[in-house]
């Protein structure tokens, strides 16, 4: 799969494709079945495929305190697209230039002048444009002049709903592991390289991996039992904490800090994945570096049981 960053590099060998756009957030069960629909389809037509997203998300760059969590990065974003056989990403800078392109611009420039779209999967709920005047109607009313064709994207219902990212969302800040698993159609992890930071859990006989989310917004906050891979480690039980760190000092963007049970070895510069299994508590403020320390103290214990007694 080849990533192609924005649309001044687009090579002549990546026009003539079948194409979809959105955020694919997650690249949930929901979006597995459009992606297997735009294969099939290009399969039919002997073309290729390729996944038109944005970084960053457009609610992110409107209105980035209020935008949704990210359940992925594109990072996270690109080894599952891979697996589900797309061939190319375009991604596509979501700045003031591309916010100011019309609806027909944005067709014209993107879809045909830049990838010559011969089968657009295009999604019902999905605007564009700079008064989000482009719909699935407004695709479809241009499809004969610029020769391509267009259908809207298959729904796929999990649990009697449609399978969605904020079905995701919701069941994250619920600490509904399985309703999340159940949409995803995998555990929900989180992932990323460890950094140093203040070391202060070595006073608290807590040292953690600190990890960088990368994301305005995180999906979960509070205190989780957890399995922890890479950097030597494989599923090892671990603690995490997901939030500001509002004893030692709130900061603007949540960070993800990992203790593993055991032990573990340096881990500086190693990437890990952390899966969430089962939320302790919520965060919360202590009155003193004591009762923190007596409370993290509680949370491995507390994680140790129950991962213990879960597997």
């Amino acid at each position: 799969m080849e990533l192609i960053r924005g649309r001044h590099n687009l090579r002549p060998h990546h026009r003539g494709c079948a194409v979809t756009i959105g955020a694919f957030d997650g690249v949930h069960l929901g979006h597995q079945a459009v992606l297997a629909h735009l294969k099939a389809e290009a399969h039919a037509r002997g073309v290729q495929t390729t996944v038109v997203t944005f970084e960053p998300l457009p609610r992110e760059y409107l209105r980035p305190l209020e935008a949704p969590p990210r359940i992925t990065t594109l990072r996270d974003k690109w080894p599952l697209l891979e697996a589900c056989g797309v061939d190319h990403v375009l991604c596509l800078p979501f700045n003031e230039r591309l916010r100011q392109l019309s609806a027909r611009e944005f067709v014209e420039q993107v879809f045909v002048e830049g990838l010559g779209v011969k089968y657009l999967a295009f999604g019902d709920d999905f605007r564009f444009g700079n008064r989000r005047e482009g719909d699935l109607d407004y695709v479809r009313a241009l499809a004969d002049e610029f020769g391509y064709a267009v259908a809207p994207t298959p729904t796929l219902e999990v649990a009697g709903a449609r399978a969605s990212s904020t079905r995701i969302r919701d069941a994250l800040a619920e600490a509904d592991f399985a309703g999340a698993e159940q949409l995803l159609g995998r555990p929900f992890e989180l992932a990323g390289r460890v950094l140093h930071g203040q070391k202060l859990g070595r006073q608290l006989d807590a040292p953690t991996a600190n990890i960088a989310l990368h994301r305005i917004r995180s999906p979960l906050h509070g205190v989780y039992a957890v399995n922890v891979w890479g950097g030597g480690l494989e599923c090892a039980p671990g603690v995490a904490n997901v939030g500001v760190k509002p004893t030692i000092g709130e900061s603007l963007e949540a960070t993800l800090e990992v203790h593993v049970l055991a032990g573990s070895p340096d881990l500086y510069g190693e990437r890990l994945t952390v899966r969430f299994r089962h939320k302790l508590r919520d965060e919360q403020k202590f009155p003193s570096l004591d009762a923190l320390k007596a409370g993290i103290a509680t949370d491995k214990a507390n994680a140790t049981a129950w991962l213990a007694e879960h597997g």
